[in-house]
């Protein structure tokens, strides 16, 4: 056996395996770090129940959610992250369904190419909510506010927050008030064969109503590749540990595929 490894690693072939799980074990961490260097295009399908004043309603959202960096300069990105959702909901208003866009979130976040000294990862910029004016799907109002983000990755390790907060912006009266808080903290431990382990919670305050929506997420991924194209596949459940009146309730689940293009 001693001899056949010397013999293969003379000839160059030892180290092609091992090589391949480094860059797919690579970009899975990277798929952690909302503001990588990486082009991702996920396709996020969510489904959530108990929704409506009755309780039988239940939604499908799949969101598209593109991630493009821009180079600004040696040492400053631009990242560009924009979550599209196309959804069906059926029974939250009782016999009836709704699909549609729902409304646009982009984001655009100004971050260094390098963490800092302590290893810290971070970046801060604009956030917009572009309203789609989708019955029932659409709060008919333009938003913007700030967003940023904050990490930390160390050996398989990777933890942090996002978050934004967004107000209305124009509309006369009658129209929407938007004063909300969105905070994303994450935990997430990759392995040596680039399975993702992701625990995190997605919390909405609505400071207009006084409501709070509260989803814990587990999710379980792989970076693998389909033909020559790197994916990363996954799934996972939901559960709410708290919800505004009417919205959903108890347990939901959530499957991603990723699309990832390194440089």
């Amino acid at each position: 056996m001693n001899v056949l490894r010397t013999l293969a690693m003379a000839s160059g072939i030892v180290c092609a395996l091992p090589a391949v799980a480094r860059a797919d074990t690579d970009l899975a961490k990277q798929l952690q770090n909302p503001v990588a260097s990486l082009i991702s295009v996920p396709f996020q399908l969510n489904y959530d129940q108990g929704i409506g004043a009755s309780g039988d309603g239940n939604k499908y959202t799949m969101n598209l959610q593109p991630v493009v960096p821009i180079s600004l300069s040696p040492s400053l990105n631009l990242i560009s992250r924009t979550i599209i959702p196309l959804a069906v909901q059926n029974d939250v208003t009782p016999g009836t369904t709704q699909s549609g866009v729902g409304d646009v979130l982009q984001s655009f976040f100004f971050s260094p190419k390098e963490p800092t000294a302590g290893g810290l990862i971070w970046g801060v910029g604009p956030a917009f909510l572009l309203p789609s004016n989708q019955t029932g799907l659409s709060a008919d109002q333009f938003a913007a506010g700030v967003t940023g983000v904050a990490l930390k990755q160390s050996g398989p390790w990777t933890y942090g927050i996002l978050a934004n907060q967004l107000w209305d912006v124009g509309g006369g009266a009658g129209a929407t008030e938007i004063n909300a808080t969105y905070v994303q903290p994450f935990l997430s431990y990759t392995t040596a064969k680039s399975v993702s382990f992701t625990l995190n919670s997605e919390s909405t305050f609505d400071h207009v109503a006084g409501t709070q929506q509260v989803p814990v997420n587990f999710m379980v991924s792989k970076v693998t590749k389909i033909g020559s194209q790197p994916v990363s596949i996954g799934g996972g459940a939901r559960y709410y540990a708290d919800s505004t009146p009417n919205g959903p309730d108890g347990w939901g689940a959530r499957f991603i595929v990723t699309f990832l293009y390194p440089k």
